[in-house]
């Protein structure tokens, strides 16, 4: 018998898509796979290193004021260079002038009057016997030659007193140092007002509660502050009934 001539299509087929199989593969590429290289922040990494830079600086400036601190305090007067000690007991109340043994005095008889001592720069020589009181209530006063110091030294003065309770500065005509501090029963005497021993004083002894009669007695006087009595003005003109001005007892 003869063979079927005609073709085994299912051969064909399966052979066909073969071929057109291989073609589809043969023919495509893939495309190139892209590698984005990784960045470095280095904006923010510059940012925090000035951070660290900023905080190292501002925390050794902080050891540095500390430590200047330390080395200036002192814990008696007599650690400081040229502090004189006088022995006072409370002062009398008198309404006349008093001879005092020290100038600027540091103690003894005074006004029943006291000076206002709130942090105040006075730029008067404010009567003696009112600032003796001020010290009797644990204030330090700061005083200076006006024909001795500057306008730069006084502002350099007021900076240890503006708005410091227990503290006041005048001008006191006629003393031989350029500056002084007085507080009851002590005084230092400089040269200059960037001597670092005011400073010392007037944070050891401002309401150094040991070394002054009248601990916890105020140092708010509103009305002598308004019109303040000066050093060389007529004493029975500067005197005032205690009763308006307020006072403190006698001791």
């Amino acid at each position: 018998m003869a063979k079927d001539s005609t073709p085994d299509k299912s051969r064909a087929t399966g052979s066909g898509a073969s071929r057109s199989g291989g073609r589809g593969t043969g023919g495509r590429t893939r495309p190139p796979t892209q590698v984005v290289a990784q960045q470095r922040p280095w904006g923010l990494i510059a940012g925090a290193l000035a951070v660290v830079v900023f905080a190292a600086a501002v925390i050794t400036y902080a050891v540095v004021q500390v430590r200047e601190a330390d080395a200036l305090s002192v814990d008696s007067i007599d650690e400081i260079a040229g502090a004189v000690a006088y022995e006072y007991e409370g002062g009398e109340h008198v309404q006349t002038p008093v001879d005092y043994e020290q100038f600027p005095p540091v103690g003894g008889q005074h006004d029943p009057v006291w000076a206002d001592c709130t942090g105040t720069v006075y730029d008067v020589d404010i009567r003696h016997e009112n600032a003796v009181h001020s010290l009797e209530h644990g204030a330090v006063w700061i005083t200076y030659n006006p024909d001795e110091v500057s306008d730069a030294d006084v502002e350099t003065l007021a900076g240890l007193v503006d708005g410091v309770s227990g503290r006041m500065l005048s001008p006191s005509e006629g003393q031989e140092s350029p500056i002084s501090v007085q507080s009851w029963g002590e005084q230092l005497q400089v040269d200059s007002a960037e001597d670092e021993r005011i400073k010392q004083f007037a944070d050891l002894m401002t309401y150094k509660s040991d070394d002054f009669p009248e601990p916890g007695a105020t140092c708010e006087q509103p009305t002598f502050l308004a019109d303040p009595p000066l050093e060389n003005d007529d004493p029975a003109a500067a005197a005032e009934d205690p009763a308006d001005a307020g006072t403190t007892t006698a001791p």
